[in-house]
């Protein structure tokens, strides 16, 4: 595709950088390649560039290996731990490394840091810094000033905020077949060129200031987390009055000024955003004085509805100590092998505290866990892996489901009554309805939904189960 000419250069595609090889930045790298640029993704692992260099995958994500074998193998796109000759002669650099959260929810800038000044002592041509990470208000101009203080050689840079909203799981669709791009920048000269260099994805752009650019990223993210911690709010009511919160939200969700995406109760959200980015855009208030009432009432009970499940569980047994406890779903959601903030990294501790044997099964997740929990002993429990759901679920007492994979939503309850010792299942995100599992004789515990209570267990072993009512 023919390129405007912004940069008095006749080309027909850019030269790209990126730094950081993450979901934000290897996602971005590959697809900017596959639509035509030539780019180069930058990481200090020399492990993991010489792993992306056999075409292989360093994060799970559907369809993104594919792709970096494709654009690797046609030479669109090259990965390197030398940031210098990356950045020197690049057209524009894209800021994609990580902004962990800081004990008080602030949002630690040092890779951002880091970068800035290896850009600033690089370039030999003007160049376009883009940050793509989810940076604080203000940071863009920061990071500009910065750049500025350290540049080595007289040439023109700018730097633009163009924050993503891909969510993990389907990042690459996300990217190529975006609702919007948003681009904030200072000058008419910074606007053009990036704009230029998204034309080949042909969405819609919206073109804002650099702030605006920041603070779109973190209201559109805390609105989504507000939105799912409300529905959690109400599903705990429901449970208190008698109504069902899958019926509430199928209610709810015919009235277009809603909307029918992030409805779902369940045992709270995690990943890499929404926590991190609700207590950054609580912080940012503090520290201008404001208290964001709302954003910190989602933390809160987000906070508590990790462990909704848990306590109903230490609630129904006298002990959890020597039980055998099946944990299905490691991630914090379906399609990633990503465990931040996941409800597991909560819950599976306190079950070992309190001297379970857990029997863990994930799709993708497992080898991420265990690099925290290695199986074996752990306190007063044991931590063990399982290669299916169904030889997780062998002989236990209790199962907890975590994630709601496709494979677990396609388990027929009577799988739970067939393998268990006890058909007892604490599901944290309602994957099964309520009448098949009281017709399996599963005492089925759930959010937002009355539970499927055992009265007694007759001669033979026939159970007996009955949908209570408050």
């Amino acid at each position: 595709m023919e390129k405007r000419n912004v940069w008095g250069m006749d080309n027909h595609h850019y030269k790209l950088a990126v730094a950081g090889t993450g979901y934000v930045g290897l996602v971005a790298g590959v697809c900017f390649a596959e639509m035509g640029h030539q780019v180069t993704c930058v990481d200090i692992d020399e492990q993991k560039v010489a792993q992306m260099r056999q075409g292989i995958s360093p994060i799970y994500e559907a369809g993104l290996q594919q792709l970096m074998q494709k654009n690797y193998d046609e030479g669109r796109i090259q990965y390197t731990t030398d940031y210098q000759s990356a950045y020197k002669d690049a057209d524009a650099i894209f800021i994609g490394v990580g902004t962990p959260e800081k004990p008080d929810g602030s949002a630690n800038l040092t890779h951002i840091a880091t970068v800035a000044r290896q850009i600033a002592e690089s370039i030999e041509n003007d160049c376009l810094v883009v940050v793509k990470s989810t940076v604080p208000v203000g940071t863009n101009d920061k990071v500009e000033q910065f750049i500025q203080d350290f540049l080595v050689r007289d040439v023109k840079v700018e730097v633009a905020s163009n924050p993503e909203f891909l969510a993990q799981g389907s990042a690459v669709h996300d990217t190529l077949y975006a609702e919007r791009i948003i681009i904030g920048t200072e000058s008419e000269w910074a606007r053009a060129l990036l704009t230029s260099i998204y034309e080949p994805f042909d969405l819609p752009i919206v073109s804002v200031n650099r702030r605006s650019a920041e603070m779109i990223k973190y209201a559109s993210n805390d609105f989504l987390a507000l939105k799912i911690s409300y529905m959690n709010d109400i599903a705990n009511l429901c449970e208190l009055v008698g109504a069902d919160i899958s019926d509430v939200a199928r209610g709810m969700s015919y009235d277009p000024r809603i909307g029918s995406k992030f409805l779902n109760a369940g045992i709270g959200f995690g990943g890499s955003c929404f926590p991190k980015d609700t207590k950054a855009l609580a912080y940012l208030a503090g520290q201008n004085g404001y208290e964001l009432r709302t954003v910190r009432a989602a933390i809160d009970v987000n906070d508590a509805q990790k462990t909704m499940l848990y306590k109903k569980a230490s609630e129904r047994h006298i002990t959890l100590n020597g039980l055998k406890i099946a944990v299905l779903g490691l991630t914090f959601k379906p399609g990633t092998d990503d465990l931040r903030e996941a409800a597991s990294l909560v819950n599976v501790p306190l079950l070992l505290e309190q001297g379970a044997n857990v029997v863990a099964y994930d799709p993708v997740g497992m080898d991420n866990f265990a690099k925290l929990y290695p199986a074996g002993a752990h306190g007063n429990g044991t931590m063990t892996y399982a290669s299916s759901s169904k030889e997780a679920l062998d002989g236990a007492n209790v199962c907890f489901i975590f994630t709601e994979w496709d494979e677990f939503r396609a388990l027929s309850p009577a799988i739970f009554t067939e393998k268990m010792w006890t058909p007892l299942l604490y599901d944290g995100r309602n994957l099964f309805d309520i009448a098949d599992m009281r017709k399996a004789g599963v005492e089925y515990h759930s959010i937002g939904r009355q539970p499927v209570q055992r009265l007694n267990q007759k001669e033979g072993g026939t159970r007996e189960f009955v949908l209570h009512t408050t």
